[in-house]
């Protein structure tokens, strides 16, 4: 890889949709970003999971949280609480989350909650937050051929279950993907 990856914080909404997280992980194994978390945001997308799907035993979503740690243990970022208190933010309950990002030198917060990080109140932190539609995007434009393999093995992951390239892309369609999966489509033949 020519270009360094980028450092990005894993907001908890983009660690619950599972074929989401599946391709982010992947991307972060592979080396095209380097992921960073907290114990805090791990909690958070496990009790919605398991508020929002009550057959899913905690147990396998415990298990799959303890594997995410296993294969990025780079990823956790521990000393970061004592900069919340100072921290601004639309919603105080996601200032953990820019807390983690500064304490581990995160470019970006991934997440869907956009408004909830508005670019003024992350500049001065050196911290931007990106739509993981945007986020995947920008890492194909930097790894073209890199990002198609990640997601092809994200794919190959699923080794049980795994989806045809067309019901896969639709998954992360489902996950609330736009432009990412459009681009999939266009690459369809690098995913087989």
């Amino acid at each position: 890889m020519a270009s360094k990856p980028p450092v990005a914080v894993y907001d908890a909404c983009v660690l619950y949709p599972f074929h989401l997280r599946n391709v982010l992980i992947q991307c972060a194994f592979d080396g095209l970003v380097e992921a960073r978390w907290t114990d805090e945001i791990h909690d958070e997308w496990i009790r919605n999971l398991a508020a929002n799907t009550p057959t899913l035993p905690i147990e396998r979503v415990i298990a799959t949280r303890n594997r995410m740690k296993a294969v990025l243990p780079d990823a956790d970022v521990t000393d970061y609480h004592h900069l919340i208190p100072e921290l601004r933010l639309p919603d105080p309950d996601d200032r953990h989350v820019l807390a983690a990002a500064i304490a581990g030198k995160a470019a970006y917060i991934v997440t869907w909650n956009l408004k909830d990080f508005p670019a003024k109140d992350l500049a001065e932190y050196g911290v931007a937050s990106q739509s993981p539609d945007d986020f995947l995007i920008d890492l194909h434009a930097a790894f073209p051929e890199a990002l198609i393999s990640s997601v092809k093995r994200a794919r190959r992951n699923l080794r049980k279950t795994m989806p045809p390239v067309d019901t896969f892309i639709d998954g992360l369609q489902q996950s609330g993907l736009k432009t990412f999966p459009a681009l999939l489509r266009q690459n369809i033949d690098g995913l087989i």
